[in-house]
């Protein structure tokens, strides 16, 4: 790849700051989205939800900034990881306290594991079956979350309606990503929040609102209102330990895919301290009642647009977006997106993670034959099974348990270890 900067180039200040604008259009739509979705299951105020907005940012622009100079040296985007959001999601019905409990346990579990060297043996896991899994796995236990936020009903809107834009700004998108290049291309998740949301209130006038907004001040320290209650369920911690094995996997594959690309020295050195800094970014995001982050692999596309691969780019994003973080007036007039929208790119993000899956098994010849599609077909139809179990089916089963039954991702984990590594071992030998 011909770079105009390469990975510890250092550009101009005009030229550093105008790519750390750019890293910033990428960085917020991701917090942003799952932010206020996660926000949104814990408090229904306003002030409340964009409290949990700016900690979410805090953590974010913390842990970016520590990984570029520090951890794996890499100019990698940071933000909320989706695994961890499946998890939330399946433990609504337990206290906050226990969640966010586990995300601080789970945390510094992996980053024990990474600084020891011990996550290397862990690797063994990772099969490229069970990695097509997973990353397909998130994309349907997601799925009645996407259906709740399309067809929620918003100032009157009706569900048809909003069903009806759904489908047409979603084939828009996906329209535009084939036909868009270079820049435009990798920030097309901006732009089609940016006009599909001038769109929405175009058409649906009534759901615009700006209650609870206005009243917002410029800047607020929100560190006063911090406070950690320790409480574990043994039921979530272990769903959260498996979705945490989502996420390292997540966090190996793109430190791993982008080394690779910048032929980066030193990689093992750099996936150790890059897992190990995400763990201790999830032990910050624990204590701070928050989702805790991971590397995404967003950013191949951003360096082939523009050319610059430089970390230090990255530097001016985590620095604007720790200001931000102490701004409720900006974090709330930005993410005062209607849930439709939210909905929206959450289809185009997961259809875009299953064509990756699907990808990844024809590059890596992960099926070849009947049992090992089988080895990833039945955890998708249990996972999907479990996800779409009504809440009254749930409950009755016993009370620390219903994290991990009731836990489509969790189950699909489960099945798809059991299958790979136990029942068609020996087989496929």
């Amino acid at each position: 790849m011909n770079l105009k900067y390469g990975l510890n180039d250092q550009p101009g200040i005009t030229e550093t700051l105008l790519y750390g604008l750019q890293w910033i259009a990428l960085f917020i739509p991701v917090l942003i989205i799952i932010g206020k979705l996660v926000a949104g299951l814990h408090y229904t105020s306003p002030e409340q939800q964009i409290l949990y907005l700016q900690k979410v940012t805090f953590v974010s622009a913390v842990l970016l900034v520590i990984q570029v100079l520090w951890g794996h040296r890499l100019p990698l985007i940071t933000g909320p990881a989706t695994v961890l959001l499946v998890g939330i999601l399946a433990c609504q019905s337990n206290s906050i306290a226990s969640v966010y409990s586990a995300i601080l346990i789970g945390g510094l579990l992996l980053a024990f594991l990474a600084f020891s060297g011990l996550f290397n043996y862990l690797q063994v896991l990772f099969t490229p079956r069970v990695v097509v899994s997973i990353l397909m796995l998130i994309a349907f236990t997601l799925l009645p979350t996407i259906i709740n936020l399309i067809i929620g009903r918003e100032s009157g809107v009706t569900p048809a309606a909003n069903l009806i834009f759904v489908t047409l700004l979603t084939l828009a998108i996906f329209t535009a990503n084939k036909y868009l290049q270079g820049i435009w291309k990798t920030t097309l998740i901006v732009w089609a929040i940016l006009a599909g949301t001038l769109a929405y209130w175009l058409f649906f006038p009534a759901s615009l609102s700006f209650n609870g907004l206005t009243n917002l001040k410029p800047l607020g320290n929100w560190f006063t209102t911090l406070g950690f209650n320790f409480y574990i369920e043994p039921g979530v911690l272990i769903s959260f330990l498996f979705c945490f094995l989502a996420l390292s996997i997540n966090d190996l594959g793109s430190i791993q895919s982008l080394g690779s690309l910048l032929q980066a020295a030193k990689m093992n050195k750099r996936i150790q301290r890059g897992i190990g800094l995400t763990g201790m970014g999830n032990i910050l995001a624990g204590a701070f009642g928050v989702i805790g982050p991971v590397n995404f692999s967003l950013s191949p596309g951003v360096i082939a647009a523009t050319g610059c691969a430089s970390r230090f780019t990255l530097l001016p994003a985590g620095l604007g977006l720790l200001v931000l973080s102490f701004s409720p007036m900006v974090l709330g007039f930005i993410g005062n997106i209607p849930q439709v929208i939210i909905g929206c790119i959450l289809i185009y993000l997961m259809s875009s993670q299953i064509a990756a899956g699907l990808l990844m098994a024809y590059e890596k010849k992960a099926i070849n034959i009947y049992d090992e599609g089988v080895i990833i077909g039945l955890p998708l139809i249990i996972a999907t099974i479990t996800a779409f179990l009504p809440p009254d089916i749930i409950n009755t089963f016993p009370k620390n348990m219903r994290p991990i039954i009731g836990n489509g991702f969790v189950m699909g984990v489960i099945t798809v270890i059991i299958l790979e590594h136990l029942i068609f071992k020996d087989k496929r030998k």
